[in-house]
């Protein structure tokens, strides 16, 4: 994995909008209407083409494929796992939150819960899992990597669902103990973040769980939620046994929500369990007015040698775009008490998380491109300020 040794390196979280196009075609196959397979492979090949090359035209570092062929950052395993059966539409795991318990009108209002409507086929697991999506995951891949040919980029990343977003996303009805559950998940997923790895690329581990699941299940207290997540990274460390740490990305946010927000978990309250996963480096939200003052707690928290972190300098949680100046004071601040070489300047979270129609996108696609731009020049300040003068 690259550092930032000689200029602020830049990324993204992974998941960026959609044409008009696929988005139909994602639609249409998730309401059970009949997509051709070539129509739609021909609108994913143009979609990933359009997407790193604007990556590279804008000046993004640390690039990957956008997600474009992923009907969402989670709700792809469902093509990916054996041993599931479809068993009607799964409902929304922010019922019953924190947030929407305290803001019960906001979230009315909006007509929809954060990420918008859920119409993913519940999963139940009735068989024994096991990895099923390694020619679906080839092809993905091999896609990436032809238009990747003869670009101006530092690495390449691929984002992979954690061990435990799959085991919310799925329904357990065949593992005696949620122990044995949770371990047949890691060793399954061991596969898809080993392909990734042995392929070339980054592999980046999408993890909002580990922060949601406080705000999700107000039975939790603070303490109660660390013990949960405690178990949870220790999962995913096994599910990522073998593969080198400088290879992996680990990403935790606090979902898709331009909403009140007030009963995020803090980072004080998690960073620890965080470092403790085994990955080269730790991308989490810095940038949204609920966790920026957070970076000063890096002045007490110990990075690992050899670790980076990644925090979010532009936001999805707003539609307001980030002047570069701003872009560029949040990267130095961090900076200042971790090291520039331990920087890479990103985003707090997805900008096109679930394949929501086209008239109802999580953030409008020119806005998610100005936020990029915003982003690379931002970096390009901080460098200048950070190495004297560098350009």
């Amino acid at each position: 994995m690259k550092r930032s040794t000689d200029r602020i390196l830049t990324t993204h979280v992974g998941s960026l909008p959609r044409p008009d196009d696929l988005l139909d075609h994602l639609q249409a196959a998730a309401s059970g209407k009949p997509v051709a397979v070539a129509t739609f492979d021909a609108s994913v090949r143009q979609a990933v083409r359009d997407i790193v090359d604007r990556q590279v035209q804008i000046g993004v570092d640390v690039i990957n494929d956008g997600e474009q062929g992923k009907p969402s950052f989670v709700n792809y395993i469902n093509d990916r796992l054996g041993g599931l059966t479809p068993r009607g539409l799964k409902g929304s795991s922010w019922n019953g939150s924190r947030e929407m318990a305290s803001f019960p009108a906001f979230y009315q209002a909006l007509g929809s819960t954060p990420g918008g409507a859920n119409t993913a086929s519940q999963m139940v697991v009735t068989a024994p899992l096991t990895y099923a999506g390694h020619a679906r995951l080839k092809s993905e891949l091999e896609l990436f990597r032809t238009n990747l040919a003869g670009k101006s980029y530092a690495e390449a990343f691929v984002p992979s669902i954690s061990v435990t977003n799959v085991e919310d996303w799925l329904k357990n009805e065949y593992y005696r103990t949620g122990e044995e559950f949770l371990a047949a998940i890691a060793d399954a997923m061991h596969e898809e973040y080993q392909a990734i790895v042995d392929a070339g690329f980054l592999l980046q581990i999408d993890d909002p769980q580990l922060a949601t699941y406080y705000m999700r299940h107000p039975e939790v207290d603070v303490q109660g939620a660390r013990r949960w997540a405690a178990v949870r990274v220790e999962a995913l460390n096994h599910a990522l046994r073998g593969i080198p740490e400088e290879r992996v990305r680990h990403h935790t946010c606090y979902s898709i929500n331009i909403g009140p927000r007030i009963h995020d978990m803090e980072l004080k309250d998690i960073v620890d369990l965080m470092l403790r996963v085994k990955a080269g480096a730790y991308s989490f939200e810095a940038a949204n007015p609920r966790h920026e003052h957070e970076w000063k707690l890096w002045k007490e928290i110990k990075l690992p040698a050899g670790k980076s972190i990644v925090p979010g300098v532009i936001s999805h949680a707003t539609v307001l775009v980030e002047h570069p100046e701003l872009v560029a004071e949040r990267i130095v601040r961090y900076a200042s008490v971790v090291g520039r070489e331990n920087v890479i300047a990103g985003a707090d979270c997805g900008f096109a998380s679930f394949a929501i129609s086209k008239d109802s996108q999580e953030m409008q696609r020119d806005i998610v491109w100005h936020k990029l731009v915003s982003l690379v020049e931002g970096a390009r300040l901080a460098t200048k300020q950070l190495w004297g003068g560098a350009s």
